[in-house]
């Protein structure tokens, strides 16, 4: 029998922490099955085990060679592919036994779905965002289907025709404001990333002499995709699997921003004159090297990287030393828990955008304009 050649063997070795995000599975199965304290299993799996994995493990600067083949990371993008059979089948199996189960209260079906969203919100969408950004047409379905069970498609082209392109200026929901909190946060982008996502994809179908309710559209895919998802939620658990249903999205979605929040808060791109802003570097975008929770989010947190070279493979993503990016205190996980509690947020967090401020832009004086999300006044006007 001929040996698995070595370099194979430390590719396979190097992605199999990536996998660790499959342990939600018997996490949901004993959850469901046994009710009780057991249904908070999936949210202490994913941000209780991880924050606490990143106290102990600490940090991973090391990078991989951002010109590796895309051959050889074959078991890094695997996961991303699989993930979608995964979590629908999850999904589906909750959604047809959960509402008539005899062994669970409404305390613990809410709280199972609650995890669910959870779940779907830290592994479904964060895998959905790697998926969205690749060329390969069946890698960009995945995505879609990913964000369709979690109602919230439209991220697809808020994410590649707005945030990308405008993040840390005032035309970015998602960038938060400096002082902002998080809740008020979360209610403002559930109001403008719709709308800013529709206007995008009707001004790109404008310039193809269009008009925005083509089916070349894809808020039409949209909504086909997230109506048969309501139809299925409907048909497997009845009302209140419909209503569960819904209130996983709900929190996935609520997952998803507080996530958004993180990434961006305070920062922003150097005013040009005329609504003109510098080029996107990975100055505007906070960096995290926690080992762990970079495993549970697929190196999200090397967010520096992403904004800086949105087309790099996540095992590719480089990490960002202080020197040229903003560096979080801790992993998303902690940082999330923090985001929730605006002062003690504002207490950790404003200190740090004041440095990253005299750092890299110690000419700007008047910042309150970047605060409140406006284009500044160019020099010498009125």
């Amino acid at each position: 029998m001929a040996l698995i050649p070595p370099a194979q063997v430390a590719r396979v070795q190097s992605a199999l922490p990536f996998w660790l995000s499959l342990g939600t599975i018997p996490m949901a199965a004993i959850g469901v099955a046994q009710g009780g304290w057991t249904v908070f299993l999936m949210p202490l799996y994913t941000w209780g085990l991880y924050a606490f994995l990143d106290a102990i493990l600490g940090h991973n600067a090391d990078d991989n060679d951002p010109e590796t083949p895309q051959d050889d990371l074959i078991w890094y993008r695997l996961i991303t592919l699989i993930w979608f059979p995964v979590q629908f089948l999850i999904l589906v199996g909750m959604l047809w036994y959960v509402p008539q189960a005899g062994n669970l209260n409404w305390a613990e079906k809410l709280a199972l779905f609650a995890g669910q969203g959870i779940m779907s919100g830290t592994i479904g969408i964060v895998y959905a965002h790697e998926l969205l950004h690749q060329s390969d047409r069946l890698e960009r379905w995945l995505g879609d289907l990913l964000l369709a069970s979690v109602l919230y498609s439209h991220f697809r082209s808020e994410h590649l025709r707005v945030h990308h392109l405008y993040v840390g200026t005032p035309r970015d929901s998602v960038t938060a404001r400096y002082g902002e909190g998080f809740h008020r946060y979360f209610f403002r982008v559930l109001r403008e990333c719709p709308v800013s996502a529709w206007k995008a994809e009707a001004a790109m179908l404008a310039r193809k002499s269009q008009s925005p309710f083509t089916p070349q559209n894809p808020f039409f895919r949209y909504a086909i995709l997230q109506g048969l998802m309501l139809l299925m939620a409907l048909w497997l658990g009845g009302w209140q699997g419909l209503f569960l249903f819904c209130w996983q999205a709900f929190v996935a979605v609520w997952q998803l921003e507080l996530t958004n929040y993180v990434e961006h808060y305070g920062l922003t791109r150097r005013h040009l004159g005329e609504g003109k802003y510098e080029h996107v570097l990975p100055r505007h975008s906070w960096n995290a090297d926690h080992k762990a929770s970079n495993w549970l989010l697929i190196n999200l947190q090397r967010h520096s990287d992403h904004h800086y070279k949105p087309d790099r493979r996540f095992p590719l993503l480089q990490n960002h030393a202080e020197q040229d990016a903003p560096q979080l205190p801790y992993g998303y996980p902690v940082m999330a828990a923090l985001a929730l509690v605006p002062k003690l947020w504002r207490r950790v967090m404003n200190p740090r955008v004041k440095a990253w401020r005299r750092q890299f832009y110690p000419d700007i004086e008047d910042w309150l304009p970047y605060n409140k999300g406006k284009n500044p006044m160019p020099k010498g006007a009125p």
